[in-house]
């Protein structure tokens, strides 16, 4: 099954100046915990952001870009054909972990999407699209008002009605 998982702000940015919006402990924690041991699919720039440019560790990194390049420890691919391919031969969950352009190419296909909706304005130059206005997606499931580092935030999850297949 196909995935994404994301953090937003209350207008669904997810990033400024090629970094995330906030530091919330908590939604590290919950996005370490779900991806691990899984496989995630992200774009150059996603990588890129990450300490040392490194992939996340005890993880299956993919990375889709224009390029195809497999960069260190993780496997390239740069369409859509070639990662059905890749993930034809993966088991298991498949997370999509952005950025922005990726989420755009792989919402359709993802069964599943997990927001951790913050609520505060990051001031974003990136955006996730808004589930609430996708009449493919449902709500099906909120957790409680959190509170880490500042902000208050829930989890949520959201089912795709109609996804299509890779």
């Amino acid at each position: 099954m196909i995935r994404a998982i994301v953090a937003v702000d209350e207008k669904w940015g997810i990033g400024r100046d090629g970094k995330l919006l906030f530091s919330v402990p908590e939604d590290m924690a919950f996005f370490r915990e779900t991806t691990m041991g899984k496989t995630v699919v992200m774009g150059r720039k996603t990588l890129e952001s990450f300490p040392g440019g490194k992939p996340l560790k005890n993880r299956v990194n993919i990375v889709l870009s224009a390029d195809g390049k497999a960069r260190g420890g993780c496997v390239g691919v740069s369409s859509l054909a070639e990662l059905r391919s890749v993930l034809r031969r993966t088991e298991g969950d498949v997370y999509v972990i952005g950025g922005a352009k990726v989420y755009a190419e792989l919402l359709a296909f993802c069964a599943e999407v997990l927001v951790t909706k913050i609520d505060a304005d990051g001031k974003a130059d990136v955006f996730f699209p808004n589930l609430d206005k996708n009449g493919n997606f449902r709500l099906i499931g909120e957790s409680g008002e959190k509170e880490s580092n500042g902000y208050r935030f829930r989890f949520t999850r959201y089912c795709n009605i109609r996804p299509e297949k890779l």
